[in-house]
Parts: C-alpha cells; sequence; structure tokens
C-alpha cells in the first residue's frame, strides 16, 4: 500500500516458510512469531501466517476489543496486505465495512 494510505502503512510481513501454518497455532507458535505477523502487531492479536488465519481476522475483526480506531486502520492494512499474499480476496473497502456489532 502506498504511504498516506487512508488505512495505515502495513507493518506485516510475509512468515517465513517454517512458520507458514494452516492449522491452529498453540500459545508457544503464537509467542514465538514476531509482532508483523500479526494484523493488530501492538497487543498481538489475530496471526496472519497462512489463507486461513487471513480469512479468520476479516471474520473475527469486530469481536477483537481493546483497540483504538488507529489500530483498526493498521490491522486492517495488515490483513489487506496478507490477502494478497496468500490469495485471499477481500472485498471490504474500509475496516469500517467489517463491523457488525457497535464498538
Amino acid at each position: 500500500m502506498p504511504q498516506g494510505s487512508p488505512y495505515g502503512t502495513p507493518t506485516w510481513r510475509p512468515p517465513a516458510d517454517s512458520e507458514q501454518v494452516s492449522g491452529r497455532l498453540d500459545a508457544a507458535e503464537t509467542d514465538d512469531l514476531p509482532d508483523s505477523a500479526f494484523a493488530f502487531p501492538g497487543p498481538r492479536k489475530e496471526p496472519l501466517v497462512s489463507a486461513s488465519h487471513v480469512r479468520n481476522a476479516l471474520a473475527r475483526f469486530d469481536q477483537v476489543e481493546g483497540v483504538s480506531d488507529a489500530d483498526r486502520a493498521l490491522a486492517f492494512a495488515n490483513i489487506r496486505q496478507a490477502a494478497s499474499y496468500f490469495g485471499v480476496h477481500v472485498t471490504e473497502n474500509s475496516w469500517r465495512d467489517l463491523m457488525h456489532t457497535q464498538h
């Protein structure tokens, strides 16, 4: 994404091949991930290490608690970048499009 994007500048980076997992991560595996592997890097919420994790982050986006609008904007930018990398189609144009409940 270009600088100045309304979604923030993504911080997500593709995982090393050994970090790509399609199944559930246990606590130790999650702890071993770098901050750049998460949609929400500060609070380390919603790891983005595979296509299934990206789809899960999209589905659960409105359930993430304790984050600001700026955190959500960054997370959306990270999800879009990870989605592009893993070949996941994202139809939403804004993080607000993912908010199915009040936040």
